[in-house]
């Protein structure tokens, strides 16, 4: 083996090619599986995030990683983490969700884990599955935003993710919306993902059941009487069954997403927003007061192109699909900074088309056809 963790030389053909593990920490749950070259997911894992502990989150990793290697012939992993990532793809520089400050992941990792392995934000990770294989392919300036314990984005132009300056781009959750709103685990007040996220939805609902409204009495049936037992999927399903206090809480969140993504359609005019995460499970309850508030709070509307909004491909699998697929693009470009935060590029260079050549690589094109206008 190189130092790189490839095998020099033409693989032998009676082999499979080669996988990636793809893992994404999210505040409620670890996903993980192996994933290959065209986004299929060959086996998942799923366990609850352990704790806020830094350590506990890297043992359940190297857990999950020595789990799915022990039935995989796999040749590199894809962290997606709830945090901002710097650009070289290694540092957590802060978490809402979790314990990480200025935490060096891909460090502690490397010592446990031998196959070369990347760290990137769990959103960016999202955006880029989709893209290259779900909902998102073809676009020219695709908007991703992912709706969970909070919300997370990602942001794709010309075949290219956009990270920013120094690998922070993307945070549309932190945008004010109300300003001295509701405090948000960030530090601000007024964030917009205290009122579009699966932890609103979860709030509110609760607030709700609290009240002794007797418009309430079906969700605290459902719960046995104690709100605190109360969860976004259980009030996602129970608006898909028709309960109507859920169906409007839903409701609610679908406007303030709306308007929210009328904002970022002024300042990024894409051609298309992919919405997904747990919440994106409601579908159509969600994404119809979602378009409704957009149309109504665009700016310009009636006088230019209007985004199209699609729910996601694959959901709550994105983001481990994506970082399985951006570890397999860094075997042959390895992250860097680049000018205007830009990584993967669209060309790769000779190395890459020598390892196509001598069968170590598999990776197509990671930009399908431009969309011209």
């Amino acid at each position: 083996m190189s130092a790189t963790g490839l095998t020099r030389g033409p693989l032998p053909r009676s082999l499979p090619l080669p996988l990636s593990i793809g893992i994404d920490i999210g505040g409620t749950k670890v996903a993980a599986g192996v994933v290959d070259e065209n986004g299929a997911i060959v086996e998942r894992l799923v366990e609850p995030t352990p704790s806020r502990s830094p350590k506990a989150v890297e043992d359940a990793i190297v857990d999950l990683v020595d789990r799915l290697r022990g039935s995989h012939r796999v040749d590199s992993v894809g962290i997606g983490a709830a945090g901002w990532v710097d650009n070289a793809q290694a540092v957590v520089a802060f978490s809402p969700h979790l314990a990480w400050r200025s935490e060096p992941l891909k460090a502690r990792l490397s010592e446990r884990i031998d196959i070369p392995l990347i760290v990137d934000n769990d959103a960016n990770a999202a955006a880029w599955a989709e893209y290259r294989f779900g909902a998102g392919r073809g676009s020219s300036v695709m908007v991703c935003i992912t709706l969970g314990t909070g919300i997370g984005g990602g942001l794709v132009i010309n075949g290219q993710l956009f990270r920013g300056t120094y690998g922070m781009a993307g945070e549309w959750g932190h945008m004010i919306s109300v300003p001295g709103g509701q405090r948000c685990e960030c530090g601000n007040r007024g964030c917009w993902e205290q009122y579009a996220s699966g932890n609103a939805l979860v709030r509110e609902a609760r607030e709700l059941a609290r009240s002794n409204s007797p418009v309430a009495y079906r969700l605290l049936e459902m719960v046995g009487g104690d709100p605190d037992k109360i969860t976004g999927p259980l009030v996602t399903e129970a608006a898909l069954q028709g309960e109507p206090n859920a169906v409007e809480l839903l409701g609610d969140v679908g406007s303030w997403l709306g308007q929210g993504i009328a904002n970022l359609a002024a300042a990024l005019d894409p051609d298309l927003v992919v919405i997904g995460g747990g919440v994106s499970a409601a579908g159509n309850l969600l994404l119809q007061p979602a378009q409704a508030a957009f149309d109504r709070t665009l700016t310009g509307r009636g006088y230019r192109p209007q985004a199209q909004l699609v729910l996601a491909r694959f959901r709550n699998d994105a983001g481990l699909i994506g970082a399985a697929d951006l570890a397999r693009h860094a075997m042959v470009e390895p992250p860097e900074s680049g000018r205007f935060g830009f990584w993967p590029r669209r060309r790769q260079g000779r190395r890459a088309a020598r390892l196509r050549r001598e069968g170590l690589l598999a990776v197509r094109s990671s930009a399908p056809r431009r969309i011209r206008s």
